[in-house]
């Protein structure tokens, strides 16, 4: 089994960082229904895992996986392109925020395919991505890196099935540390543990990142962040493109 090596390098505050928001968790929950069993392929901590079914997650990294709580539901390390379970083994098969991480992504649809017959998918509109201010201003050479990562949404719900989209808004106090989740704190991306929780962010070239957070940094002394972004003022939510798919 070839294991990316992306997470065991950058993963080690998920736990801290990439807490689970119970607006967004409940959205999942009502995406999952009666299913009773759920494989939670990508897992990483354990984020978004509901408490009340019987869940296995898969994980390939092992820094990951030595995040998970206490009492979290039981982990393989394995790879979503090779589940290590039979035919229909689940009810439902969950995939949240890591399809732009495979390797084969169509190999990796096409085993949520077989293990379950309800699929569940959390990713985002990279061109939504973009348009958020901290890439659109200081950051825009990840538009090309997200287009190449994750694709179309509609490609994407076709290639699963999905018969709903749900969108999932950012809110001004998300409790998951996602690339957009501190859009009316700015400060908060001068700090390198949260770009580190960002997995777009490690793959940039760090000059480059730098170079951005630097023009972020005066443009926050200066106010000249302020005077860009009034449109943000109280508001209570943003759409940066999250969107949860739902097969079955």
């Amino acid at each position: 089994m070839s294991i990316p090596p992306l997470y065991d390098e950058i993963g080690r505050h998920y736990a801290t960082r990439r807490r689970t928001d119970p607006r967004w968790a409940a959205q999942i929950t009502t995406a999952l229904g009666d299913a009773s069993s759920v494989i939670n392929i990508g897992a990483g901590t354990g984020s978004y895992e509901p408490p009340d079914r019987s869940v296995v997650a898969v994980e390939p990294s092992e820094v990951m996986l030595a995040q998970r709580a206490p009492g979290s539901a039981p982990a393989v390390r394995a790879v979503a392109e090779h589940l290590p379970f039979p035919d229909a083994a689940f009810d439902a098969s969950l995939a949240l925020l890591t399809v732009h991480h495979w390797q084969d992504l169509a190999a990796g649809i096409a085993e949520m395919r077989r293990v379950a017959g309800r699929r569940i998918v959390l990713t985002y509109d990279p061109e939504l991505h973009a348009e958020f201010w901290f890439v659109r201003d200081y950051l825009p050479e990840l538009l090309s890196l997200e287009m190449h990562r994750v694709g179309a949404v509609a490609d994407l719900a076709a290639a699963m099935g999905a018969d709903r989209v749900v969108v999932l808004p950012v809110y001004r106090d998300l409790a998951d540390g996602v690339l957009p989740a501190y859009w009316c704190r700015p400060e908060a991306y001068l700090d390198p543990i949260v770009r580190a929780n960002c997995s777009a962010l490690t793959l940039l070239d760090p000059r480059v990142v730098d170079e951005g957070v630097a023009r972020l940094a005066a443009d926050l002394r200066s106010g000249a962040w302020s005077e860009r972004n009034t449109a943000l003022r109280g508001l209570d939510e943003i759409d940066a493109g999250f969107r949860l798919l739902v097969s079955g």
